[in-house]
């Protein structure tokens, strides 16, 4: 798959095995960044890479900050080649986010090849060009347009992430297919027993699925302007969530409950029916594990988090909601999200969860 960006075209090859990690032995100059736990995991596959090349980085959202790319920066520096490095990051969403950030603003940018190990960052993030650092309570608000020379995707890695992560990853999987509407919901809700057993001929078809969505989108408005905005249904809620759950809730994990809410917010204002709100969370609380008492924060906290959310660009709330409009549904912006609403999805979602006997 080629991914056209105003930067560079792109290449995103899936692979079959992790044999294809051998081929960057034959780079020069490189530099790698790599998950410490994805290298415990996977050290065998990591034998060629001199120790002097390599940095190894805790995936925390404490990490995810200015002073972590400054210290890759730091290190980069030290090595005799400058602009013809290639940088080679493997790890999820928030390795890709500092390393991604390191590459575009170290020498005005260098080569980049990324390796997502991850659902998550293999079907959504991988591609898009964003970075993202977190500064101070404020997430993702330092970032930076910059995509990967190539993305190399191998589903292996998914067979060592934690039930908890795997699902995360779902969360967005399953996003993309709502936002297709009713014909992508029932080919997902037909699907999700072969997702949730990792079946991995069904995963790769799902993963390939979701960046040839997630690519009309960027291609389209790579800088966020417009029609990209639209996937950013449920992140007003889904990254409060993250906020005031101390990022113990993960992003995908958040985003689905995020499209509880943001469903719920589109019924009550009377632009979305009760049964594609009710197939949604069929197969939505299939994914959804959390401790039910993480969300239990004050109104203004929950307000707070979703004021300091990059998204929003005045007073009022912006949020992406679906809508059925002439037989089909389409995403609708609004900019006047109330605090009655913000309530009233928390309070819908919290009585949801447990009344189906999903909480702790």
């Amino acid at each position: 798959m080629i991914i056209h960006s105003k930067f560079k075209d792109y290449n995103v090859e899936i692979e079959s095995d992790l044999s294809f990690l051998n081929r960057f032995s034959n780079l020069n100059h490189v530099q790698y960044v790599v998950d410490e736990k994805v290298y415990r995991l996977y050290q065998s596959q990591f034998h060629e890479i001199p120790s002097e090349s390599l940095i190894l980085l805790k995936a925390t959202e404490e990490n995810k900050v200015i002073e972590t790319a400054l210290s890759v920066c730091e290190t980069m520096t030290k090595l005799s080649a400058k602009r013809n490095i290639v940088l080679i990051s493997i790890g999820g969403g928030i390795i890709q986010d500092i390393t991604g950030f390191v590459a575009n603003i170290l020498y005005r940018g260098i080569k980049w090849i990324f390796v997502p190990t991850t659902l998550l960052a293999s079907c959504d993030s991988c591609i898009g060009g964003k970075t993202s650092l977190n500064y101070k309570t404020y997430k993702n608000l330092l970032g930076t347009f910059y995509p990967p020379d190539s993305i190399y995707i191998c589903p292996q890695f998914f067979k060592t992430l934690s039930d908890a992560d795997y699902k995360s990853g779902l969360g967005e999987v399953v996003k993309f297919n709502i936002m297709a509407g009713p014909n992508g919901l029932s080919k997902i809700s037909n699907d999700l027993t072969e997702l949730l057993n990792k079946n991995f001929d069904t995963v790769n078809e799902y993963v390939n699925g979701s960046l040839e969505y997630k690519k009309r989108f960027i291609e389209a408005d790579e800088f966020d302007k417009g029609e990209r905005i639209k996937l950013n249904f449920a992140h007003t809620f889904g990254h409060a969530i993250e906020v005031i759950s101390h990022y113990i809730i993960p992003h995908g994990t958040a985003v689905a409950i995020g499209m509880i809410m943001a469903n719920a917010v589109a019924e009550e204002r009377g632009i979305l029916s009760k049964k594609f709100v009710q197939d949604c969370e069929k197969i939505l609380l299939e994914i959804i594990q959390i401790d039910i008492k993480l969300l239990n924060a004050s109104l203004s906290d929950v307000l707070n988090a979703i004021q300091k959310d990059k998204k929003q660009i005045d007073n009022g709330m912006t949020a992406v909601l679906m809508a059925n409009v002439s037989g089909n549904t389409e995403l609708k912006i609004v900019r006047d999200m109330t605090e009655r609403e913000v309530k009233y999805a928390f309070d819908y979602f919290i009585n949801l969860y447990k009344t189906k006997n999903y909480g702790q």
